[in-house]
């Protein structure tokens, strides 16, 4: 079965997922996204049957809109996405001006996911006030309604009736975490998550994010996390502490978009950080994993 895309993303992890969810263990009751995000993860261990039940969380309550509307109503969106996508011929930038005005009256998904489809780098923004104010990707139309019915369609089969959707801070969707469950965390990137940036819905505290994680330990709760990386030279956000004792490993991500667009050959290295209680989950499961240093 082919992994859908439901709707594009900036910063998704689509392109790693396959080796993220290579990481789980055996027996996994529950995966929790708490920054969901595409989604990518979930999708992925959905189509290789890592786990049972997911539960896919984020602040941004009109997204997390959308991802009803696709997982209870994927139908009906299909089609209010090809009727979008169709009025917007030879008039697609003012379209897109219209559609994403009336996105900020009404948080309507369809017009979100429309949004997402057509708004340069796949990249949700906003202003001071909360309103989406992304500009259009003039070079692109946007997902074909067929690709994008299909892709729906499948994610709903894939993961409906067998997961939650929540719009809480990360740390009240971590409460109910148990020993069995396993946790992907991918936090927007070091750098560009401050409180007063308004490109995110909400900030996130360094300082926060690794109390959080002290806390996962205490509970022996198995957790994946992504927060920083590398770009040839360039180094993105600072490492998490080694009070932690998480294990560490680097995955080839490939180029960026953004490096293709430009004509670079510089590849992305994703950085993947387990928690303890993983660790000791998934020794038998081969030898690279037992390999990764251990930040004890």
């Amino acid at each position: 079965m082919s992994v859908p895309q439901p709707f594009p993303y900036q910063g998704s992890k689509r392109k790693i997922a396959q080796a993220i969810i290579s990481l789980f263990p055996d027996q996994v009751d529950t995966l929790i996204e708490p920054f969901a995000g595409s989604g990518a993860v979930s999708i992925a261990a959905a189509t290789h049957d890592k786990t049972r039940r997911f539960v896919l969380n984020d602040i941004n309550a009109p997204l997390m809109a959308l991802w009803k509307k696709i997982l209870t109503d994927s139908e009906s969106l299909a089609k209010q996405y090809e009727s979008l996508w169709f009025a917007q011929q030879n008039q697609e930038s003012d379209y897109y001006f219209y559609i994403r005005s009336e996105f900020n009256k009404t948080h309507q998904p369809h017009y979100l996911l429309y949004l997402m489809a057509r708004c340069v780098k796949a990249a949700i923004r906003y202003n001071a006030n909360g309103e989406f104010n992304q500009s259009p990707d003039h070079r692109r139309q946007g997902m074909h309604p067929a690709t994008m019915r299909k892709n729906i369609l499948l994610t709903a089969k894939l993961l409906g009736g067998k997961t939650m959707l929540l719009s809480l801070d990360y740390r009240e969707a971590l409460a109910q975490v148990q020993p069995l469950d396993i946790v992907y965390l991918d936090p927007p990137y070091q750098g560009v998550c401050q409180k007063q940036d308004p490109r995110y819905v909400q900030g996130l505290s360094f300082e926060s994010f690794v109390e959080t994680l002290h806390d996962l330990n205490s509970r022996s709760i198995s957790y994946i996390v992504s927060y920083d990386g590398r770009t040839g030279h360039k180094t993105y956000g600072q490492t998490l502490p080694e009070s932690l004792g998480l294990s560490y490993l680097e995955i080839n991500a490939g180029r960026s978009s953004q490096a293709t667009l430009l004509g670079r050959d510089s590849v992305t290295f994703e950085s993947l950080y387990l928690s303890p209680a993983l660790s000791v989950r998934i020794k038998h499961k081969s030898a690279a994993v037992q390999q990764l240093a251990l930040w004890a």
